[in-house]
């Protein structure tokens, strides 16, 4: 018995994402799966329809897309999109459920079994699963290539007949995947790099990168949780962090921030005094806009100027390599249905771990507690 699998086109503005590339397509297609592609799908990750035939998906419009019995996608579902899932369907993509809960339970009313790609556990077997890295990798990358074009300096050390010209000093706030490789991304541009993060754990990761770790006067032992993410910081702790960060800023022409806390807003890392502290022309990429931003002056999908100073609060930098970012999700989506897919098509499993932790709706209800604590009692 064959099974559907939709991939509709994502109409999200700025989204360029196509959540299956053809060689997943065709890696699913020999599981014995029909998948059902949207006609331009993949248009704005360069990949067109032709491509997806000759893979062996069957092109369709969007109704049919998502009619199918499991539909993968890379932005969240929309009330329009939900309503054309049919009851008893599949859906695996991300899901924004903790600062979104009232998507789960339209998800749950309409019948479907939602699996958020947010909140697949970080444990050794769901690396492979784990788009969240994967795409903070690309948003971290693009951050100091965008960073490097807008600062008005050279990022490396250059020696010339007329001089030498010092390199630039980059800072990352938050060591995560994102800011892992944002400060690789520094080092091979030349930058002298600085890292900072509330986990001294990821300290040696940032010392292997050739980056300088910086380390406050503050008491920050046990901030990371089960999962691998900081902790928040009580109250006072995260006002003097912010006043022990300023002459850090301060020197740095670049600062990427990547802090982010799972179903919370974005702690503040840079005041409008650490702001106020950098030269005129330094540039922040605040990576953190969609929950807020760590800067305290950002603008979510803004760029704004202050004492000469841009801080740029880009909503979806993956979506500025579309190419290579979806090919990553499409992977981490082919391990999801590789592990949840039988000769029958999806397969319910709560005793699985990866299941039981990245399921969010599943009969008509909101299975997962955290998402479930969000929402307003009727």
């Amino acid at each position: 018995m064959s099974y559907t699998i939709g991939v509709p086109r994502e109409t999200e503005k700025g989204e360029k994402l196509v959540a299956l590339v053809p060689e997943v397509v065709s890696r699913l297609v020999k599981k014995g799966a029909t998948v059902q592609v949207e006609r331009g799908a993949g248009a704005l990750a360069f990949i067109d329809d032709n491509a997806f035939s000759e893979a062996g998906a069957t092109l369709v419009d969007r109704a049919a897309a998502f009619a199918s019995d499991i539909v993968v996608k890379v932005r969240p579902p929309d009330d329009e999109e939900i309503g054309l899932m049919k009851s008893g369907a599949a859906f695996i993509g991300f899901l924004n459920p903790l600062d979104a809960p009232d998507r789960s339970a339209a998800l749950a009313k309409r019948g479907v079994t939602a699996l958020s790609m947010e909140l697949v556990p970080r444990i050794s077997r769901a690396q492979k699963m784990d788009a969240l890295s994967a795409l903070s990798s690309v948003a971290g990358y693009r951050a100091v290539l965008v960073a490097a074009e807008i600062l008005p300096k050279f990022f490396p050390l250059l020696t010339t007949a007329a001089g030498t010209v010092r390199p630039a000093n980059a800072l990352v706030l938050g060591a995560g995947v994102a800011g892992l490789q944002a400060i690789a991304t520094a080092r091979r541009l030349g930058a002298r790099t600085f890292a900072y993060d509330i986990r001294d754990v990821v300290k040696e990761e940032v010392q292997s990168l050739g980056a300088t770790f910086v380390e406050l006067e503050l008491e920050v032992a046990g901030m990371q949780d089960e999962g691998g993410y900081a902790k928040a910081l009580a109250e006072e702790k995260a006002r003097r962090q912010t006043e022990l960060l300023v002459p850090h800023i301060g020197k740095s022409d670049v600062v990427v921030t990547t802090a982010l806390i799972p179903g919370r807003k974005a702690p503040v890392l840079i005041t409008r005094q650490a702001v106020e502290a950098m030269k005129p022309g330094s540039v922040i990429i605040d990576l953190a806009a969609p929950n807020g931003g760590n800067c305290e002056l950002t603008k979510p999908g803004e760029t704004v100027v202050h004492n000469g100073v841009r801080i740029v609060g880009p909503l979806n930098m993956t979506a500025d390599m579309p190419v290579h970012a979806s090919e990553l999700y499409s992977r981490t989506l082919l391990a999801m249905l590789t592990d949840f897919t039988g000769e029958e098509g999806f397969t319910v499993n709560f005793d699985d771990e990866v299941f039981a932790g990245s399921c969010v709706t599943h009969e008509g209800a909101v299975v997962n507690e955290r998402v479930k604590s969000l929402l307003t009692p009727a």
